[in-house]
């Protein structure tokens, strides 16, 4: 401990030994009511320079000054006059009203961005959902915020527990970098029920990345990353509240509170209480459709703002308690009665400082964080009790050759985990720290072309020397079509019982016969994005492909022996191919539709046979849609998916009444939401599952829980029907 002491306090130390000043803004329009709306999306750029920006989900931007002569800041948006500005030296902020492009006498010619686009600059192929379109379903939480979404898929884990997890290019979540503002949030023993940990009202802004991410995010990204960016004490919003409750009893309080301490620093608070306690079990099996939680979380952070210097120090202390299995069970009848009762405590914060150098475009940073997590749970007759410490420390320095255009970024960093997972009397138990550096090379050509790339290298403690290199590219043919290619490595060490949690809901004995390795795959992938002027409206097509290919991997087998899931290595091949097309039209104004289909071809090899990898859906149908009234004064949502079959594992061993089949079979899911917005709230009411579809019998040998044949674990689709839900939110701005 003296050691990671000493080493957060160098890290601190040279983070302070220096960032070009920087300009920040704000882009708005006015609407009728003379409300300022932010505008998403708006180039900014400095006039004859490459030196530019876009507009973030609530209209802000920063920017590099080029020097310190005063100079002209070009402001373009589509439909908006274009407006040239002249920025002092001495300027640090600025506020700008955009006025539209044409006007009638009595007609007013008004622009809106989409809740949910894609980034036209970055190299990486990066789609940014927003809080507007967040609004567009009942996002209770990180797992809930991907409905309308065609590239991240949601599932049950398994038929008691709860537990969600995310699928990315047709593979599980853990490959897959789930962050909070670029510290790692859902991994190690959050890798279970980490994706509720996120309350939807705490979320800006999500960026969903495809591919392998920034070799200065670290080298555990292999399918793509999730960035949460939560709001902020600078942000327009002073205070936030936002109830909820459902058909199936749950009820959610969140509240927002943010003030300014000095003109330098502010703080910011976040509150989120989520309980459910009603029993509901629908299809009869005595056991619980879902678990009874009681959550609550709280978030306090802090943020100084300086001419050169800023930095933010936050820190979250959640509580939840998880009880689950038979609607007859109590604690004290697990032996006879199946029961869960997982406890869950965790700590966590994180410390940000970053200088602006006076050299245009230079900067240097630190990002730490910290975490306690423990787990006290009993799954039936089994117990499981985990413990995690972990910190994380990256130095980030940023700065240009020659021209701006050509810029570095490089760093170091140290990754510590310290894990203890103990399954009955059974320890699995390790120590990772990991230091490492990296340097990415950027250039860019006007908008046109941009390329990435980088290398980083890795000392893990227990498997030595790890070399992570990763390019991207992106290419502007013409301004209506672009193209994007990406490769690159990634590595991770599997959290062994935790990201296999749901295996406890069932007689599955586990087993481990060889020490297992990191993981190691390389991803590749290519995208195209084209936009038509269909009607005099922007149509958008986004096509892409990806392969993901593992060198080594965890694999676990559910085929061979119903009564058991045999953990072990790769041994022969294990890849991911994912082809997906999604188009966005606007017809008319104010009526948004969205349709994407995407295929997936998983295998991996499993006792010596290439297979399907089991309970992946081999394809995914979306259509959703969005209107608001002329004056925005209601909004209309409608989402479809189709999810498509795929294959189980194996039951033929089992008695013939147990057996489930080799397939499961498509289904499709449909949600719709009214929404009544008002100058300062809105309120809500939707039915999620319109019709009613589930998963029948989802449980195996329901009548015998502690039998040989019992298995929860075999979900693959809805478990909780219908669900109706109503809420409201309420925003002051400042």
């Amino acid at each position: 401990m003296k050691t990671l002491f000493f080493i957060t306090s160098i890290f601190q130390l040279l983070a302070f030994s220096a960032m070009s000043q920087n300009l920040t803004g704000h882009i708005h329009e006015k609407n009728a009511d003379n409300d300022e709306m932010p505008l998403v999306g708006v180039n900014v750029y400095w006039l004859n320079t490459t030196i530019g920006t876009t507009t973030d989900a609530d209209g802000y931007f920063t920017i590099a000054k080029p020097s310190k002569a005063d100079h002209k800041l070009v402001i373009s948006f589509v439909g908006y006059a274009t407006d040239t500005i002249l920025v002092k030296s001495s300027n640090y902020h600025i506020m700008h009203t955009l006025k539209e492009s044409q006007s009638l006498e009595s007609v007013t010619i008004t622009g809106s961005a989409k809740g949910a686009h894609f980034d036209r600059l970055s190299p990486i192929q990066t789609q940014l959902i927003t809080s507007t379109e967040l609004k567009r379903a009942a996002c209770c939480n990180l797992s809930e915020s991907f409905e309308t979404n065609a590239s991240v898929d949601v599932s049950y884990s398994d038929a008691v527990t709860g537990a969600k997890q995310i699928q990315l290019l047709g593979l599980a979540g853990v490959y897959s970098q789930i962050q909070i503002e670029n510290v790692p949030a859902v991994k190690g023993l959050a890798s279970a029920f980490g994706l509720g940990y996120i309350p939807g009202s705490w979320m800006e802004s999500i960026q969903v990345s495809k591919g392998t991410a920034s070799v200065a995010n670290g080298y555990e990204s292999i399918t793509g990353q999730v960035n949460v960016e939560f709001k902020k004490p600078d942000d327009p919003e002073k205070f936030h509240f936002n109830g909820y409750v459902n058909s199936l009893g749950m009820t959610e309080f969140n509240s927002n509170l943010s003030f300014e301490v000095t003109p330098k620093i502010g703080t910011m608070v976040l509150a989120h209480v989520e309980k459910m306690g009603t029993q509901i079990d629908h299809n009869h099996d005595t056991f619980l459709d879902h678990p009874l939680i009681e959550q609550y979380h709280i978030f306090n952070r802090w943020k100084y703002q300086g001419e050169n210097l800023e930095s933010q120090v936050g820190v979250k202390v959640l509580s939840e308690n998880r009880i689950a299995g038979q609607t007859t069970m109590h604690e004290e009848q697990f032996p006879t009665h199946f029961g869960i009762d997982a406890k869950n405590r965790r700590v966590d914060g994180f410390f940000k400082m970053g200088y602006i150098f006076d050299r245009p475009a230079t900067t240097v940073g630190f990002i730490g964080s910290f975490l306690n997590h423990t787990q006290e749970s009993v799954f039936g007759q089994k117990v499981f009790n985990a413990k995690q410490q972990s910190f994380t420390g990256n130095i980030i320095f940023l700065t240009y050759i020659g021209r701006t255009n050509h810029s570095i970024k490089t760093g170091i960093n140290i990754n510590v985990d310290n894990i203890d997972e103990n399954l009955n009397s059974t320890s699995f138990a390790r120590e990772e720290i990991v230091p490492g550096v990296y340097a990415e090379y950027s250039y860019k050509w006007m908008e046109d072309f941009t390329l990435m790339t980088g290398i980083r290298y890795d000392r893990h403690n227990l498997f030595g020397n790890m070399v992570t290199p990763r390019i991207h590219t992106r290419y502007q043919i013409i301004p209506q079509l672009q193209f994007r290619a990406s490769a690159g490595k990634g590595y991770r060490l599997p959290v062994i019982i935790t990201e296999n949690l749901h295996l406890l809901a069932s007689s599955r004995q586990i087993i481990a016969n060889e020490t297992i390795q990191l993981e190691e795959a390389w991803n590749y992938g290519i995208n195209a994005t084209q936009r038509y002027k269909v009607a005099g409206k922007e149509l958008t097509i986004s096509t892409d492909y990806y392969r993901t290919e593992f060198v080594n991997q965890l694999i676990v087998d559910l085929d061979s022996n119903p009564s058991e899931a045999i953990f072990g290595n790769l041994n022969g091949k294990s890849y991911s191919n994912s082809y997906q097309v999604e188009l966005s039209y606007s017809p008319i104004e104010r009526f948004d539709i969205l349709a994407a289909y995407r295929f997936n071809d998983v295998k991996q090899t499993v006792a010596g046979q290439l297979e399907d990898k089991p309970l992946v859906s081999r394809y995914k149908g979306l259509i959703t849609m969005g209107y608001k009234t002329p004056l925005r004064k209601w909004q209309f949502d409608y989402t479809v998916q189709l999810n498509g079959g795929g294959r189980l594992p194996s039951t033929q061993n089992l008695p013939i009444e147990f057996r489930m089949g080799e397939t499961f079979p498509a289904y499709t899911i449909m949600n719709a939401q009214v929404t009544k917005l008002f100058r300062k709230w809105e309120a809500y009411i939707g039915v999620e599952n319109i019709t009613d579809f589930k998963q029948k019998h989802p449980i195996i040998d329901a009548g015998n829980p502690y039998g040989s044949n019992f298995d929860a674990s075999m979900v693959w689709g809805p478990l909780t029907g219908r669900k109706i839900y109503v809420g409201f939110r309420l925003a002051i701005l400042k």
